[in-house]
């Protein structure tokens, strides 16, 4: 009698294991993230295709901004869940010297580190010297957000002085580069791919920015407020953002990295796919391997925002605009 009694036991065990693994798994939430557009969404781009996010529970759905301006605006219009934006757009508006009028007390901050910006300053072809540049133009994203306070800060080490040109507003690095192309301006910065792609038609590079030391470029940012609801989601997102850095770095990889490049950016040949490549995944200065925020960068960041932002603060501390807790649930602590 007992025998039988846990036999059926057993059996009525094994036959609910059977329904549990036979259940359907919840679907993966879906996440609103903008970004510029550009090759440094590599991560992004592998993530998505590999099926990475969807592992950690959590599908991408991508919008590509036209500018600063809008990635932010929307962001805390509750429009998206998280961006991927230069570090500086975020203490910008945390610190009211962004360029967009937004409501008070912002609560972005940033989780994770994508690179250190893979900016250079470059002209258009018959411009050779920063010399030549006196009267010239020289277009931004926004004037006061982005990579604005690096090009002034290029221009001012290479003897132009900010009366030397004229700043304008074109929107986004792919924006900018067309409207070099078309002559529209005389000087940009840019970022990796889009310097190669434009050497291949006559613009100069006149200057890395990496001359100017650590720099946080990426970075991806939430709203406390929305994150604070969504901890799983945007410990998803970190995790299947890294397993998307891991695929692209694994040199097994690469022709298929490349032919990714080459469907995502525009003006990409095979022969500027491996250039890209080897500056976007260089063992040294590549795309960020462990995801995390480079607090040197961060203050590099803060430096420059201190010597030109408006109005006048002095920006000295990197933990004010970062929250670690969702890396390190996600990680570990480094």
């Amino acid at each position: 009698m007992i025998l039988r009694l846990l036999t059926g036991l057993a059996a009525a065990f094994a036959f609910a294991a059977d329904v549990d693994a036979q259940a359907p798994a919840a679907p993966p939430t879906p996440l609103r993230v903008i970004a510029f557009d550009g090759g440094w969404n590599l991560p992004v781009w592998a993530a998505q295709r590999q099926g990475f996010f969807e592992s950690n529970g959590v599908s991408v759905q991508l919008t590509y901004t036209p500018n600063s301006v809008y990635l932010i605006t929307s962001q805390l219009e509750g429009k998206f869940d998280i961006s991927l934006a230069l570090m500086d757009n975020y203490v910008a508006y945390q610190e009211g010297q962004g360029e967009a009028k937004i409501p008070d007390n912002p609560d972005l901050f940033a989780f994770l580190g994508g690179d250190g910006g893979f900016a250079s300053f470059v002209s258009a072809p018959a411009i050779k010297t920063f010399a030549e540049l006196k009267g010239k133009t020289v277009s931004v994203d926004a004037m006061t957000t982005g990579f604005a306070f690096l090009a002034r800060e290029i221009l001012a080490r290479n003897g132009i002085t900010e009366a030397d040109v004229t700043y304008v507003r074109a929107g986004g690095t792919a924006n900018r580069y067309r409207e070099l192309l078309a002559g529209k301006q005389d000087a940009t910065m840019l970022r990796t791919p889009f310097d190669l792609t434009g050497k291949e038609r006559g613009l100069n590079v006149l200057a890395y920015a990496e001359s100017l030391g650590a720099y946080q470029g990426t970075a991806a940012a939430a709203r406390r407020s929305w994150a604070g609801g969504h901890e799983k989601e945007l410990i998803g997102f970190l995790r299947g953002y890294r397993a998307g850095v891991d695929w692209i770095y694994d040199r097994a990889n690469r022709e298929i990295v490349e032919a990714i490049l080459i469907a995502h950016q525009r003006d990409m040949t095979p022969a500027l796919a491996k250039q890209a490549y080897d500056l976007l995944l260089a063992d040294k200065g590549g795309i960020t391997r462990d995801v995390a925020l480079d607090m040197n960068g961060i203050r590099t960041v803060l430096e420059l925002r201190s010597k030109y932002g408006m109005p006048k603060k002095a920006l000295t501390d990197p933990m004010k605009y970062v929250d670690l807790t969702y890396y390190e649930k996600a990680f570990g602590k480094k």
